[in-house]
């Protein structure tokens, strides 16, 4: 298939993905920080309840991920993706006629199932099956994005909100994923290439054993956990640090844009490197900004938010290039639906954990965090090319 696909072609393909993904991730991983709120209050619930529904659909995000891989690997990623807008679709549905909290829990379910066969892991594998080996690129590119999702998401969750009411965000949500999102991922090519046999430079020594699929799993589960912590709790964090509530919401603004500058490296420079070097370089950048927040404090709040959202922008892209580089293209989707399903299950615990962590240890928290980020690093040396 890749044989027969142009550049006007490929592009079209990267552009289509990543918009659809856009709207995926704006409609389900990022509305609660915006919704959450008034669900919780139409209910007379605290918000915690809301929280541990979207806790729960992670969990089973993490369950439906190797299937949908596994789906993708035989018959590609067109059908799938196209599920998940419908899927999507159905939980926002759910959520917005919820009449009784088990529905809404019922309707955040649906979305976890959604998230599991529709985000970045179904994405990756999809472009693996029609690039093969050069899937690299395209990954990036949809990275590059989707990683604009908050910047859409939360402005339009908002705006939805203060108009109608969060009920009509979520059908609205809704609407733009049966309207804008299933109709871009219907121009996918039907099939996927069953692993690209072609020959590939490699190193002298074995192939990668079982050890390096479980350091892999590790470093994307370090991964999803502090980005998820920092996600919930970053303007806290750097306000405990020192900095002013308009600091650190300033600072928290700049990860989004540190995110796709760090992509734009990792598409233009890094590229000419192994994926292992430019996952290195990321894992060792939130460590290097927690030590820099606790020794200078709130001053040291935007030069946080820049390397964390840097590393993390980078390590986003290596959870599609490195089981690609180290493991091939035969299986990929449903070996990267496995290596990612402990992320998505610790990034359930990730906001309580690191919440609890703040309230007793203070600033000192972060050092949980930092060790995280130091063991990835070190996980990722022990790993080889293959």
């Amino acid at each position: 298939m890749r044989s027969r696909l142009s550049p006007a072609r490929r592009g079209l393909i990267v552009a289509a993905l990543g918009s659809s993904l856009t709207v995926s991730w704006a409609s389900s991983y990022y509305i609660p920080a915006v919704l959450a709120a008034p669900m919780a209050a139409d209910f007379e619930l605290s918000e915690v309840w809301v929280f541990g529904a979207f806790s729960m659909a992670m969990v089973i995000s993490s369950v439906a991920g190797p299937w949908a891989g596994a789906r993708i690997d035989s018959q590609g990623g067109r059908g799938v993706l196209m599920l998940s807008n419908i899927v999507f679709a159905a939980g926002l549905g759910l959520l917005a006629v919820a009449p009784t909290p088990p529905v809404l829990f019922a309707g955040w379910a649906v979305i976890g199932l959604g998230m599991g066969i529709g985000l970045y892991e179904a994405g990756f594998a999809t472009l693996t099956g029609i690039y093969g080996n050069d899937a690299r690129g395209p990954i990036t590119g949809i990275t590059l994005i989707a990683g604009f999702a908050s910047t859409v998401g939360w402005p339009l969750s908002g705006l939805m909100l203060a108009t109608w009411g969060w009920r009509e965000a979520c059908f609205g949500w809704a609407l733009l994923q049966l309207s804008v999102a299933l109709p871009l991922n219907a121009c996918l090519p039907v099939g996927s290439k069953r692993g690209d046999t072609s020959p590939r430079p490699v190193e002298p020594g074995p192939p990668p054993s079982r050890l390096a699929a479980y350091l892999l799993a590790f470093v994307f589960a370090a991964t999803w956990f502090n980005s998820t912590a920092m996600a919930t709790h970053l303007p806290g964090l750097l306000q405990i640090a020192g900095a002013s509530p308009a600091a650190s919401i300033a600072a928290g603004a700049l990860i989004g844009p540190a995110q796709v500058a760090a992509r734009v490296l990792e598409f233009g420079l890094l590229r000419r490197f192994h994926p292992l070097v430019s996952a290195r370089v990321a894992a060792a950048a939130h460590p290097v900004a927690a030590a820099a927040l606790v020794f200078f404090g709130g001053p040291a709040a935007h030069a946080f938010a820049l390397l964390h959202g840097a590393g993390n922008g980078i390590l986003t892209i290596a959870k599609g290039t490195l089981p690609l580089a180290l493991f091939g293209t035969v299986g990929y989707g449903r070996r990267i639906g496995w290596l990612n399903a402990p992320a998505r299950a610790l990034q359930a615990v990730a906001p309580l954990i690191f919440g609890a962590a703040m309230a007793t240890w203070g600033l000192s928290a972060i050092w949980l965090t930092a060790g995280i980020g130091v063991a990835s690093f070190f996980a990722l040396l022990v790993l080889r090319r293959a």
